[in-house]
């Protein structure tokens, strides 16, 4: 990457003339982000000092002396000062770009309330960013420093410098500018109530959804918005955090060494992590308005990572077995694979064998793990499927077990649900994704999408289910009804007659477009079949049968009722 000079980042911020959070954002902007992305905590213990009150308009500012507030601060220049001691010193961290609609622009920080609680800021909060064609970059913080009075006018043009309210007051953390000429360069942090040793566990995960490695700070800030962080490892190189681009909620913090490049639509950039594929980590800076918070002697390895992943081939589910290539593992890596109850990872000849028996059709993860320890887990995902569909709908609002199947064939259906077509809307399930049909089977007819019923009290609909891992879809309408079976048991003194009736009920489909003026309908009505058996009586259950018996009855009814009129 090339340094970009003082001068040229100066010229880029008056050219798009950035200004800090509350000026960059509107008001509904960041009510918006802020329910969306902050998260409340109850009760902090040690209140933090909050982002000193500023003034854009001071009564006076002083020709002479030092004055506080706060300034647009480039990544490059936050962490240079930081990085004086590490033996990667000459990195220059970059800005982060997104291609997000609005993440990049949670910037708003967090807040105490007048209980004392405190709510995190947005993913993004302390920063300052600008737009591009397609989403937007972060360019830096917006962070408190120390200046000199006869500088102010040019900071302020510059780098958005914004004096204190009181600007004499020296804030509990905050960088000391420095300006010679047009070159402007910054200290470390001063930090007033000196550095906190947070102490507390560092976990590790491998190739996430955010990076090739995530680490969970245990004794994360949960009363301070996260200005940056750096990790430090036992080689002595440093590695800078940022918003979005490294540090997400709860003290997770991911980067990539090259295999995990895309985070959210986002390219993650690598190139200045190479080097801690497999190092260890030392140390964790985190750096909040209050200073350094810091975890010391984590002695965490970040163990070798060599590929993205194996591919594994799909099959059929029930009993067969499915491979994948591992030729080019190491000759030293010591593997060991797993998958789920039911299933033998093998391994000869630079293939992995996965043989399995009565496995449900599903998606499954391949774990392959190196008994040493050198070696990061490698991990592959394969399809197992079936074109049978073991569910029906019962006609009463829920998904049952279709005829030869059981309640676990129906519920393993029901778990791997990935979507639901309501008429002419899909809706997507998952973690962010509409619930239509519960785990128990019932329909859901009260759920919302985007605070907009999907079902009408009244209409019925047309309802397409798809499932990982079963190639036919669930298709039925709401107003379907399922078949009835009852028995009917009818005795005389003569006779006894035991008759079994089976009705299949009339389906009506009822499909409506857009407009309410128009609809369409269709009505199918099954023929009615019955049977029965008697000793002495005719077939009352077939009415063909029954036609003679009910003639003669009728004949007979009538001379009787003409007997009785010729006696009066």
């Amino acid at each position: 990457m090339k340094k970009v000079s003082s001068i040229l980042t100066m010229a880029l911020i008056t050219a798009t003339a950035l200004t800090a959070v509350p000026f960059q954002v509107s008001a509904e902007e960041v009510a918006t982000t802020a329910v969306q992305e902050t998260q409340p905590v109850q009760n902090a213990t040690e209140p933090v000092t909050e982002a000193p009150s500023t003034t854009q308009d001071p009564a006076e500012i002083p020709s002479t002396g030092t004055i506080y507030g706060t300034m647009q601060i480039p990544y490059a220049d936050f962490f240079k000062a930081e990085f004086e001691e590490a033996n990667n010193s000459d990195v220059e961290v970059d800005a982060v770009s997104s291609a997000t609609a609005n993440k990049w622009k949670g910037n708003a920080v967090g807040s105490f309330d007048e209980e004392g609680n405190w709510t995190q800021g947005g993913l993004a909060a302390g920063t300052y960013y600008e737009e591009a064609e397609v989403g937007g970059k972060i360019l830096g913080v917006v962070y408190p420093v120390a200046i000199q009075a006869e500088n102010y006018e040019f900071l302020k043009d510059n780098y958005s410098f914004t004096p204190n309210a009181d600007m004499t007051a020296e804030p509990t953390a905050y960088k000391t500018v420095t300006v010679d000429g047009e070159n402007v360069t910054f200290s470390k942090i001063n930090d007033t109530d000196g550095v906190q040793d947070v102490g507390g566990s560092v976990t590790l995960q491998t190739q996430t959804n955010y990076g090739d490695y995530q680490i969970q700070v245990e004794n994360f800030p949960k009363d301070a918005d996260t200005y940056g962080a750096i990790v430090k490892t036992t080689d002595g190189n440093y590695y800078a955090m940022r918003a979005l681009e490294n540090i997400w909620r709860n003290g997770q913090y991911a980067w990539s060494v090259g295999y995990v490049t895309q985070t959210h639509g986002n390219n993650i950039d690598n190139e200045d992590y190479h080097s801690t594929n497999g190092a260890t980590i030392d140390e964790i800076v985190m750096i909040t308005l209050d200073g350094y918070r810091v975890v010391k002697d984590v002695n965490l390895y970040l163990p070798e990572i060599f590929t993205a992943g194996v591919e594994v081939k799909d099959s059929t589910a029930g009993t067969g077995a499915v491979t994948a290539d591992v030729s080019a593992f190491p000759a030293d890596y010591q593997a060991v694979g797993t998958v789920a109850d039911g299933f033998t990872v093998t391994f000869a000849d630079g293939v992995a064998n996965i043989s399995y028996q009565n496995a449900q059709p599903a998606k499954y993860n391949l774990t392959i793990s190196d008994e040493s320890g050198k070696y990061a887990n490698v991990k592959g995902t394969f399809t197992l499927s079936t074109d049978s569909l073991p569910v029906a709908y019962d006609g009463e609002g829920k998904i049952v077990p279709a005829e030869g199947y059981t309640q676990e064939d129906a519920d393993n259906f029901i778990k791997n649900i990935t979507s639901v077509q309501v008429g002419e809307n899909t809706y997507n399930t998952g973690r962010r994704g509409t619930t239509i049909i519960t785990a128990d089977g019932t329909i859901d007819k009260t759920v919302q999408a985007n605070n907009t019923p999907v079902f009408v009290e009244g209409q019925n609909y047309d309802i397409v289910v798809n499932a990982t891992g079963y190639n036919t879809p669930l298709k039925f309408n709401t107003g379907d009804s399922a078949p009835v079976s009852t028995t009917t048991t009818t005795t005389t003194t003569s006779t006894t007659t035991t008759s079994t009736t089976t009705t299949t009920k009339a389906t009506t489909t009822t499909t409506k477009s857009n407009s309410s003026s128009s609809s369409s309908s269709s009505k199918t009505t099954a023929n009615t079949s019955s049977s029965s058996s008697s000793t002495a009586a005719p077939k009352t259950g077939d009415p063909a049968g029954a036609a003679p018996f009910v003639a003669l009855a009728g004949i007979i009814g009538l001379v009787g009722f003409t007997t009785k009129k010729n006696k009066k």
